[in-house]
């Protein structure tokens, strides 16, 4: 697992090329060997809130991910639904969709398709989570914002199961609250807010082997409430060994979402 080395000054990474002379992050990774654990015997005791994770099984109808009207008017509002049933929420709100394809040695900084990303992160904070709703819901944000709000991430395979480059999600309450550092994430408009995770002896890791088509998993990213035992999941791709030479690569589909509770 690729976590990130102790810093003097607070990590950052451009979205886009930085200006000569400047690098495009100052993080500096530090990797370490861990156990990751099979999630499918616990599927039925994670829960969101106890450890920032849920396993569920669910059959979308989409058939082509890759049609951005099928995905807004087919896998959005099922995947509303699903997220409405998993957590009682009043409302969801789906502001985009990622699809990722593997291709070993590519850089996901290039024209191409998304590539898994290989660092231990969260990819949201708890400065960040109230500028997404002011951002996407301006007039009503700050109602919203009386109440409780998450965002959390759906993920799952799209077209064959997942052998290389499979999710892995890490237990939320063996996180310390020193181990997740707020990191600048520097687009050219904006500065957004991350959490990058320094290495933890406790932290517990968990992925779905050959991850099936009809498997979701949904991890919490951000919680306003702080009276539940998990409220920021750190996640990241690691690269399995023994993959058979024939299977095919990684191809992923996700949805960060707010979700929001009214009472």
């Amino acid at each position: 697992m690729n976590y990130t080395a102790p810093l003097r000054e607070r990590p950052r990474i451009y979205a886009f090329d930085p200006p000569p002379g400047i690098a495009k992050s100052n993080i500096v990774a530090e990797p370490h060997r861990v156990a990751v654990h099979d999630a499918r015997p616990n599927a039925r005791a994670f829960t969101l809130d106890g450890q920032g994770l849920a396993l569920i099984n669910h059959e979308s109808a989409a058939k082509d991910f890759d049609d951005e009207k099928e995905m807004r008017q087919t896998y959005y509002a099922e995947a509303e639904q699903l997220l409405k049933d998993v957590t009682g929420a009043d409302r969801v709100f789906i502001f985009d969709h990622t699809i990722r394809r593997y291709k070993p040695g590519v850089s996901d900084c290039t024209d191409g398709p998304r590539q898994p990303a290989t660092r231990v992160h969260v990819d949201h904070t708890a400065n960040s989570a109230p500028q997404r709703v002011r951002a996407f819901l301006p007039h009503e944000a700050e109602e919203l914002l009386k109440h409780r709000v998450q965002i959390i991430n759906l993920w799952r395979p799209i077209k064959h199961p997942v052998y290389d480059a499979p999710l892995a999600i890490c237990d939320a309450t063996t996180v310390s609250p020193d181990d997740i550092v707020p990191s600048d994430l520097v687009y050219p408009k904006r500065v957004g807010e991350t959490y990058n995770v320094r290495f933890g002896p406790n932290h517990c890791w968990y992925y779905v082997p050959q991850m099936q088509l009809d498997e979701v998993l949904l991890l919490k990213c951000t919680d306003s409430r702080t009276d539940v035992a998990a409220r920021f999941t750190p996640h990241t791709a690691f690269l399995e060994e023994n993959v058979p030479e024939a299977a095919p690569r990684r191809e992923s589909i996700e949805l960060p979402t707010l979700v929001f509770h009214q009472h």
